[in-house]
């Protein structure tokens, strides 16, 4: 055969074989990923002592803007 087949045929080779592991690897990576940002952000709003952002209504309400007419 001639090499330049054999070069062709064997590049194809390794381009499918280097697709499909590329693919697997992205599609893992994407899962482990997935499920450490899910377990790192489950329950972390929740409980005694939380932290973070904890919204207060009363803060923001209408009412609580002109404290100054109130006296």
């Amino acid at each position: 055969m001639d090499p330049k087949v054999l070069a062709q045929e064997e590049a194809e080779r390794t381009y499918a074989a280097f697709m499909l592991w590329t693919k697997r690897v992205v599609m893992y990576s994407a899962i482990f990923l997935g499920i450490v940002v899910f377990g790192c952000n489950s329950g972390v709003e929740t409980g005694k002592g939380k932290t973070g952002s904890q919204y207060n209504g009363e803060q923001y309400s209408p009412s609580n803007l002109n404290v100054k007419d109130k006296k």
